[in-house]
């Protein structure tokens, strides 16, 4: 696949670059931004799975865990919260296992195991904010080093500089810059969707929580 085709003048021929070739001119620091494309892929897969993971938890659960409580099936609620790998019903089980302790007993409880599973959540998402900005300045790191060499090339050159050498030496030196803001740019992007995700996974579980604690001062 081509991607760049560069055209100088005095040459009878374009010289097309393949993206291995483009990425092989870009010197050294492509490395690192090739390593940090692949750390935020994998981060972005393996959370996308995670946060799909916790978001599986039935519409009827709570109406089921209500009804145990209700009749006082105190095991069989806590059955039903292990038979889903979720932090909803990990919070629920907590506060179902509380039932008989003080109110405010079980709201702490159930805000504590919203805390480690939100920290479970959020793994990793620090990981991908940093790439996110540190990909496009590694790019620009890449592309100084560059013209330094180029500017070096030019100065080693006796008598006039050619355009060729001048080109040339200019868009290597640019290759990062691309390459670290394309990272940048989609780990940014990213970041935001699984901020978002996490957000409603939140949200669902403030709602089931304070659910869980309405039932428990219901008159029965």
């Amino acid at each position: 696949m081509v991607l760049a085709q560069i055209t100088t003048s005095g040459l009878p021929e374009a010289n097309s670059l393949s993206v291995i070739e483009l990425a092989i001119k870009g010197g050294f620091m492509m490395i690192p931004i090739l390593l940090s494309s692949v750390v935020a892929v994998y981060i972005f897969v393996e959370r996308v799975l995670t946060i799909n993971k916790a978001n599986q938890s039935p519409e009827a659960f709570i109406g089921r865990i209500k009804e145990m409580v209700l009749k006082g099936d105190i095991n069989g609620a806590k059955l039903l919260c292990a038979q889903f790998d979720s932090p909803i019903a990990r919070m629920i089980e907590k506060g179902v296992s509380r039932i008989g302790s003080p109110l405010k007993n079980i709201e702490a409880s159930i805000e504590n195991v919203a805390k480690i599973e939100l920290f479970k959540l959020e793994k990793n998402l620090g990981i991908l904010a940093t790439v996110s900005g540190a990909a496009p300045m590694m790019g620009f790191l890449g592309t100084v080093i560059g013209m330094v060499e180029a500017f070096i090339a030019i100065a080693q050159e006796e008598g006039s500089v050619s355009p060729k050498l001048l080109s040339s030496g200019i868009y290597t030196a640019m290759i990062t810059t691309v390459a670290g803001l394309i990272v940048g740019i989609i780990a940014y992007l990213a970041y935001n969707y699984l901020v978002t995700r996490v957000s409603k996974v939140v949200h669902r579980m403030e709602y089931s929580s304070i659910e869980f604690i309405d039932l428990l001062q219901e008159p029965r």
